[in-house]
């Protein structure tokens, strides 16, 4: 039976966006998104960029405009420490896909410490792991392998935070599984391992707003392959 990912295209409610002058509409990546809407790829789409670039207030914004929680779990988690989301997705409306299925989980990496403990407030009716017992890394693998089991809408922001070269290696293999079984992700990174993932969609992200791009044109690429070639070059005029 044929099937549609999950969202197919963001597109924007003009009459409810706020003052173009302020932030998040300031951001040249939530300002092209308020402009021209956003369409999502079948599988894996990364978006890249420096800090303060959008990616997280892009990511977060369509995550609430799901109905996942702001500090993340599945849609039907509901957890809360500070409110500190942007009204992005409020501006905003999904295109959902044709046949698609409606589960999907946010992971969050700056706020997964709430989450383990709201687990353990609303035990469900299966056994979980100990998760606040577990490193952070490993915790994470766990939320993976619990949660990343099907087909669905899966959103992460910077998930690499706890995971180690070969812990990536293990997510890199959980969402090409992922979206071979159907399944769309929308991710977060400063990794270049993980944007190496093959056929993922890149989004570039910075004071150009987005832009599609490959792994080797990168800028993020560019200035690891530089510092790993040669990391003095940079340290020099650091610690000078």
């Amino acid at each position: 039976m044929f099937s549609q990912p999950p969202v197919v295209g963001v597109h924007v409610h003009h009459e409810r966006v706020g003052d173009r002058g302020r932030w998040p509409a300031t951001v040249p990546a939530v300002a092209q998104l308020l402009d021209d809407g956003l369409e999502l790829s079948p599988g894996v789409t990364f978006l890249v960029g420096e800090n303060g670039s959008g990616k997280s207030t892009v990511l977060e914004g369509i995550a609430l405009a799901y109905g996942f929680s702001p500090e993340g779990g599945s849609r039907h988690a509901r957890h809360s420490t500070r409110a500190s989301e942007s009204p992005l997705s409020d501006w905003i409306e999904l295109q959902r896909g044709v046949g698609s299925s409606r589960w999907g989980f946010f992971l969050r990496a700056e706020t997964m410490h709430s989450f383990y403990t709201y687990l353990e407030q609303n035990p469900g009716t299966s056994s979980e792991p100990a998760f606040h017992e577990l490193s952070h890394g490993e915790s994470f693998l766990a939320i993976l392998d619990t949660r990343f089991d099907a087909p669905g809408f899966y959103c992460l922001d910077e998930p690499e935070a706890a995971l180690s070269f070969q812990s990536t290696l293990t997510l890199i293999s959980i969402l090409d599984r992922i979206a071979r079984s159907g399944g769309q992700v929308l991710c977060a990174t400063h990794s270049p391992v993980l944007a190496a993932l093959p056929g993922a969609r890149l989004l570039e992200l910075g004071e150009w707003g987005m832009r599609k791009t490959t792994w080797d044109d990168l800028e993020l690429v560019r200035h690891w392959r530089s510092y790993l070639d040669a990391p003095q070059r940079y340290l020099r005029h650091l610690l000078d």
